[in-house]
């Protein structure tokens, strides 16, 4: 899909879906931001006209948000998942041993650079081209025909577990665990605002990832489930288990409401305030959009900030963090598309220098490293995308 109306990129109000009830939040304040940017974005673009460039507005794809695809294109999407899990792993047996798909490829990556990709400068762009490599691997080895959807968190804040995301229909990202007896869920590492127990915790058995397996991590799970537990070593040997999950309303109706949102948007004009207050303010227990999405449906490997890319809601939650962040740069492109901050360490810690755009990003086997500065337009370099 080209974009042909950029005004139409806003699709504000709430609706409810089908016969049950559920019924979708409104997200008109980020709805009216991602408008905006949308025309700043064709401002920009006309003021700055590059006849030489490979990919602009008339040209890019756009991202759909999960409730505006059909059904078919939803099962489309979660079966390209499954082709990728189908695939035997270019990892090397000595590197990954566990790993036994292309997918168990990209969990692998995550897992060996998660304390340099988070908490760092480059945490967008990393998972950025992290989600378009993803996005490429389902086109290109698994015939997939669409692009990557974004689950847009604040739809669904205060009803996860009937939200068409969780539903457990086939048009769905997989339904909740099924219950297991549980203690509170400590997401956070200072231990502040444990997530209470929910109704889930266990496997997962409805929807299209019923049966799949994880193979890595988990390494630091915090799904409070005595068989749960990290694996010997760094988590990357073979550990064969289903994907539990333990839907949190407590925790999307904190953090991820479409009020969360505009705030974190609205708000924080400096690039290094934007990505704090977006993965959390941990001393203070505060969440944020980008711990609060993956504790939202937490479990294992969700829970888990090492081996997280185990359960395929990462995506749909990473994209609608590249699109936040996509929203955020196109408020004041001039000032805002290359702006980066903070180390190359987590949280600075060990204390380190400070990231540049011409810092690398190398997933491994999934993709050829790129510097930074190719990674902050979704326009240009190896992209050519925008959000719906």
């Amino acid at each position: 899909m080209h974009l042909s109306t950029l005004t139409s990129l806003a699709s504000v109000g709430a609706f409810a879906f089908g016969a049950s009830a559920y019924t979708a939040a409104s997200t008109s304040q980020t709805d009216a931001l991602a408008a905006q940017g949308a025309y700043n974005l064709a401002v920009y673009e006309k003021q700055n006209y590059n006849p030489n460039a490979k990919c602009n507005l008339g040209t890019g794809y756009v991202r759909q948000e999960w409730t505006a695809l059909s059904s078919q294109q939803k099962v489309a999407y979660s079966n390209a998942v499954l082709c990728l899990m189908s695939k035997p792993a270019k990892s090397s047996k000595t590197a990954v041993p566990g790993a036994r798909s292309r997918y168990d490829d990209f969990v692998a990556v995550h897992i060996n650079q998660t304390l340099t990709i988070h908490g760092t400068a480059n945490f967008l762009s990393w998972h950025r081209y992290f989600v378009w490599t993803f996005e490429q691997a389902l086109r290109n080895e698994c015939g997939y025909q669409g692009y990557q959807p974004y689950w847009n968190w604040g739809k669904s804040a205060y009803d996860p577990i009937n939200s068409p995301y969780f539903d457990g229909s086939a048009n769905s990202m997989g339904g909740n665990g099924v219950y297991e007896k549980h203690n509170a869920t400590v997401a956070l590492p200072t231990a502040l605002n444990n997530i209470p127990p929910g109704v889930g915790g266990g496997c997962v058995k409805t929807g299209p990832f019923k049966n799949m397996v994880v193979n890595l991590g988990p390494v630091a799970p915090t799904l409070a489930e005595p068989e749960v537990v990290p694996q010997n070593g760094n988590g990357l040997n073979y550990n064969p288990r289903c994907v539990k999950r333990d839907i949190s309303e407590w925790v999307s109706s904190q953090w991820n409401t479409d009020a969360d949102s505009y705030s974190l948007i609205a708000n924080n004009t400096d690039i290094s305030d934007f990505q704090t207050i977006m993965q959390g303010v941990f001393d203070q227990g505060f969440y944020g959009v980008h711990t609060g999405g993956h504790f939202t449906f937490g479990g294992d490997p969700g829970g888990d900030i090492f081996a997280s890319p185990g359960d395929p809601m990462f995506w749909l939650h990473h994209a609608q963090i590249d699109r936040t962040w996509w929203i955020w740069q196109n408020q004041n492109i001039a000032a805002r598309q290359n702006a980066i901050g903070g180390t190359i360490t987590l949280n600075n810690n060990p204390p380190s220098r400070a990231g540049t755009l011409q810092d690398y990003v190398d997933l491994g086997v999934n993709a050829p490293p790129v510097q930074i500065s190719t990674l902050m337009s979704t326009l240009a370099g190896e992209f050519c995308y925008v959000y719906a």
